[in-house]
């Protein structure tokens, strides 16, 4: 798909946006139309991500559905759940709600108020994640040196294949929050090591891709080398307390 093309959609995407936000979501304060075909490098397969805000709701909520032609995900909000999720995405160190908010297209009548949602959002991506730190980071640790300790043995290649494909997302956590960088889920995590660092992105690419055939010495390398840069291994003192919730009184 050239440039061209890619423009097309683009602006077919944000059209059937449009008409969504007006029909589906009548009373809608203002909408972000966000996602791979908006910034140029969908597919066919590419959804719409649309977040929708109102005046007020009992409750937020997300739906899937098919508009023009084009598979929608819709996150549809009131400001003070928006406000929610944003805060909870900053906290988790994984922006989604905030890369769509801070880099979407806007729709619907009150350009204002969705500009100023907007700066919120593209400060709280510009600043960063908040450094690792406390229970989270201990946690993060902790399973990386679990499943690093996991590929050590002597095991079937299929068997390692699957604790690779657990340690990937895991790994690239530290490797991505542990030097100040946001970290993403899927597709998201190999782009934004590669963004960080492509020397990197491509030995941790050539890595996992050996461990998946069986062979995990080269993954398992690198997962002690970033586990070298937190103090090593983590194993002897973790302690993790349940909620105090969790009872079940027959």
């Amino acid at each position: 798909m050239d440039d061209v093309e890619k423009h097309i959609l683009a602006a077919r995407a944000l059209a059937a946006a449009r008409r969504c936000v007006a029909s589906r979501f009548a009373g809608a304060a203002f909408a972000y139309v966000a996602g791979s075909l908006m910034r140029g490098d969908g597919t066919a397969f590419s959804d719409i991500d649309l977040v929708v805000v109102f005046p007020s709701l009992e409750r937020a909520w997300r739906e899937s559905f098919t508009e023009d032609g084009f598979l929608v995900e819709a996150f549809v909000h009131d400001e003070q759940t928006l406000a929610h999720y944003l805060h909870a995405d900053a906290e988790s160190g994984c922006p989604v709600m905030v890369t769509m908010v801070a880099t979407g297209s806007i729709v619907g009548p009150d350009f204002d108020s969705a500009h100023i949602v907007q700066a919120k959002a593209a400060n709280m991506l510009a600043a960063g994640p908040k450094p690792l730190a406390g229970a989270s980071y201990e946690m993060l640790r902790y399973h990386v040196t679990d499943l690093a300790d996991d590929l050590r043995g002597s095991r079937r290649p299929e068997e390692i294949a699957a604790i690779a494909a657990q340690l990937y997302q895991k790994l690239a956590d530290l490797i991505l929050l542990g030097r100040g960088a946001w970290t993403g889920r899927g597709k998201w995590a190999p782009r934004l090591i590669r963004e960080l660092n492509a020397e990197l992105a491509i030995e941790f690419d050539a890595a996992f891709r050996l461990a998946a055939g069986g062979d995990a010495a080269r993954f398992l390398a690198l997962a002690d080398c970033e586990l070298g840069l937190h103090g090593g291994r983590y194993f002897e003192g973790f302690r993790q307390q349940a909620p105090m919730e969790a009872r079940r009184v027959e």
